[in-house]
């Protein structure tokens, strides 16, 4: 009897012990949540601490959202029309691989990237989406990315999710796209440089690697959304630097133009690439230059009395 009581007090120490381990975590301090893998939530990867640079910049209530000029190439002529780059901070629920409703300790603070495109091809319209989803401690690829496209001949949309492989679901219009379900091994995402560029440039993947081209690029192109070899370069010139990602299977060069210091502020970007179909293919440059920069809530910003914002982006 004896031993059973004592056997009785230790487990309820234990338990006691399990449950304080479990609660000392602090969901409200974003470098201190834990960063998990989707596919085994319970185990912690190495994270990078965040600089109190980071943390005033990127949680501090606000998003940043910049406007850019465009132009941008589709069906063999350039097309003038703008784009929009919106950054925020968020938390991220890793299984269900959506936003956060609640603080809990397995949420991974993710830095978001929702970037827009709006042009013109003759008497129709083109409004593009994607979205990034990237861990702030760069620790692991983008846990999701997701694109749209919608024009007046259909519209298309693919998703990305990071869990033991990249699973990839896509739907088209077109008979032969249709509706498409498969697995890609991990490797470098080009939809990921953007968030990796604002978060730790000196991080970025250099030299012959593997990557995966843009959601955008892959459906506009109607290419094999596959692992291609690149070669990439990072580049520095009176204070700006460029990355630079050539796919010489696909022709194709992408060159990003950031601020060489903290917050590494995009200014501009340009997208070689065969363009067109038949005889009407060329080579052409897609490009991209500030037009203004904010910071702001803009989520709660969507009275009429607001629309005085966009003026400010010159939109």
């Amino acid at each position: 009897m004896k031993n059973l009581k004592l056997n009785t007090a230790l487990y309820s120490v234990f338990a006691l012990l399990i449950l304080f381990a479990s609660c000392k975590e602090n969901p409200q301090d974003p470098s201190k949540t834990l960063a998990m893998t989707t596919a085994e939530v319970g185990t912690e990867l190495p994270k990078k601490q965040l600089s109190e640079d980071f943390k005033k910049y990127w949680f501090n209530g606000t998003a940043e959202i910049t406007s850019y000029n465009l132009e941008q190439a589709r069906y063999g002529e350039l097309r003038e029309g703008s784009a929009v780059m919106i950054y925020v901070t968020e938390p991220f629920l890793p299984d269900a691989q959506v936003k956060a409703d609640n603080n809990n300790k397995n949420n991974i603070p993710v830095l978001k990237l929702n970037s827009t495109k709006n042009y013109l091809t003759g008497i129709y319209p083109y409004s593009i989406m994607t979205s990034s989803f990237y861990p702030v401690q760069d620790n692991q690829h983008a846990l999701k990315l997701s694109f749209s496209s919608q024009e007046w001949c259909g519209h298309v949309y693919a998703q990305l999710n990071n869990k033991d492989d990249f699973e990839i679901m896509s739907h088209s219009y077109f008979e032969s796209e249709g509706d498409q379900d498969y697995h890609v091994e991990k490797t470098n995402l080009e939809n990921e440089i953007w968030n990796k560029i604002r978060i730790n440039p000196s991080d970025l993947p250099i030299g012959e690697i593997s990557m995966i081209p843009s959601l955008e690029f892959i459906r506009l192109s109607h290419k094999e959304l596959k692992i291609y070899e690149v070669i990439t370069s990072l580049t520095e010139e009176d204070g700006m630097n460029t990355y630079e990602i050539r796919y010489p299977e696909l022709e194709r060069t992408l060159k990003i133009n950031f601020e060489n210091k903290f917050p590494f502020l995009i200014e501009s970007w340009t997208d070689t690439f065969l363009e067109g179909f038949g005889n009407n293919k060329k080579v052409l440059t897609s490009k991209a230059t500030r037009i203004n920069r904010i910071t702001t809530p803009y989520w709660r910003q969507n009275s009429n009395k607001d629309l005085s914002l966009r003026d400010s982006l010159g939109l």
